[in-house]
């Protein structure tokens, strides 16, 4: 590569990886809109569940076939970038397979690189036929129609594209090495892309290095395109599946979290010597803070990492009772919902100079409806199938807890509950003094 080349280069380079980490400022930013909450505790079970759960895939496993072949894609697509260190360095200074020092170590490594790619190839082309040609129920719902449904196969495409030119790229290096064509030394061990060389022949050296070089060029570009296109994609947990799954709430499923405020209150009641005053004191200017959740600003910073997080693989809707049974609630479409929400009040917060400003639209009931929410039976199916411990029904009981707290708007039936509970003690419309007469009936 001449100098105008290297400098080329930087300019890509530089271009890509800017957009990539101004992405990432914009994605921290949003989801620090969310109410701070502590997950900070036991770190050691915090560490343990980030390389079980996102580096270990062993809830994805659960499924053995589809978990294999998303560890070999997982594994291979991670491992395979690791030769982008070599790229960025040839590129940025002019030279070619600069780790080739390494000698039979670099060999083992360019040969298991060759060899995982050819297996991504595989295992992509599978998860492409799954989708498009077998149609798995959980991968033509709804929730998957338009965007969705063309950024999973986006993804594939990518995958099976960058694998494509990273093999053809060593195929076109391994015919000049052995063709002795300039600086184009004996390096690598190329196991699969040695099959492939022989496309080449019969071609003129030039032309074969051209080639190789377009296959290069064309390579890197992919990479950073890629890499740019994670923010606007499901694919985001790539990154994201750590910082989930180590934050990722630790309690027992089942249990759902006392409001702090409403905890105090019920003590102040219970309280006979207690100074309602004392413990409250008056401020005019004091916002009422709000019971339960809205829109995605009155959700905690975790739920909303949880909502860009999600995979989209419906594995949490394929296992929803309620789903399965007609209702309209699908686990999936709950995050997707938010994490589309949330994207929109950022738009605004760009448009506005870093400002929101009330737009009269909100997570529930724009995006989010009722009875979705009250479909729920909270359960905590979802939870459990998530592979990387999503949780979806946080975001469920938070809205419902809206619903109920601040609108007075649950169930004709479960008004009724709370009523009989108000009233009587007990969730049954009979009074106190008549609860016993059961043991008079013969």
């Amino acid at each position: 590569m001449n100098l105008i080349d290297n400098f080329f280069f930087a300019i890509l380079l530089a271009l890509g990886f800017g957009y990539f980490f101004s992405n990432v400022k914009k994605l921290i930013r949003n989801i620090k809109l969310g109410k701070d909450i502590n997950r900070t505790d036991n770190p050691s079970a915090r560490w343990n569940n980030m390389f079980m759960v996102a580096l270990g895939q062993s809830k994805m496993v659960k499924r053995p076939l589809a978990g294999f072949l998303h560890i070999v894609v997982y594994v291979g697509f991670i491992i395979i970038n690791l030769e982008l260190l070599e790229i960025i360095i040839d590129g940025l200074f002019g030279t070619h397979r600069v780790f080739s020092c390494l000698g039979g170590f670099y060999n083992f490594l360019i040969g298991s690189f060759e060899i995982l790619a050819l297996l991504v190839l595989v295992a992509v082309t599978f998860f492409w036929s799954r989708r498009n040609i077998a149609k798995l129920n959980r991968f033509i719902s709804k929730d998957l129609e338009g965007a969705p449904k063309k950024d999973a196969n986006t993804i594939l495409y990518f995958e099976i594209v960058l694998m494509s030119l990273f093999l053809l790229m060593n195929a076109a290096d391994f015919w000049l090495q052995q063709v002795g064509f300039s600086h184009y030394i004996q390096a690598g061990a190329f196991p699969v892309s040695h099959f492939i060389s022989p496309i080449f022949n019969g071609m003129n050296e030039t032309t074969v290095m051209l080639l190789e070089r377009t296959f290069w060029w064309l390579h890197i570009i992919g990479i950073l395109c890629f890499l740019n296109y994670l923010y606007f994609s499901k694919h985001l947990h790539i990154l994201l599946a750590f910082p989930n799954t180590y934050y990722a709430d630790l309690q027992a499923k089942g249990k759902f979290d006392n409001l702090e405020s409403v905890t105090k209150e019920v003590k102040l009641m219970m309280d006979p010597n207690a100074d309602p005053f004392a413990a409250h004191p008056i401020d005019e200017n004091a916002v009422p803070s709000k019971f339960g959740a809205s829109d995605v600003m009155d959700l905690n910073w975790v739920q909303l990492l949880n909502a860009y997080t999600c995979t989209e693989c419906g594995r949490c809707t394929s296992a929803c009772p309620a789903n399965q049974t007609g209702k309209k609630l699908s686990p999936r479409k709950i995050m997707m919902a938010t994490r589309d929400r949330l994207e929109e009040v950022g738009r605004n917060i760009d448009k506005n100079k870093g400002v929101f400003i009330p737009d009269s639209v909100s997570l529930l009931n724009d995006y989010i409806t009722t009875e979705e929410l009250w479909a729920c039976t909270s359960c905590n199916a979802c939870v459990e199938e998530c592979p990387v411990n999503i949780s979806p029904l946080s975001i469920i009981m938070d809205m419902r807890r809206y619903l109920v707290m601040e609108q007075s708007a649950a169930p004709q039936s479960l008004n009724a509950m709370m009523t009989n509970i108000e009233n009587n003690g007990a969730p049954w419309q009979y009074n106190q003094m008549d609860r016993l007469n059961w043991k008079d009936e013969n």
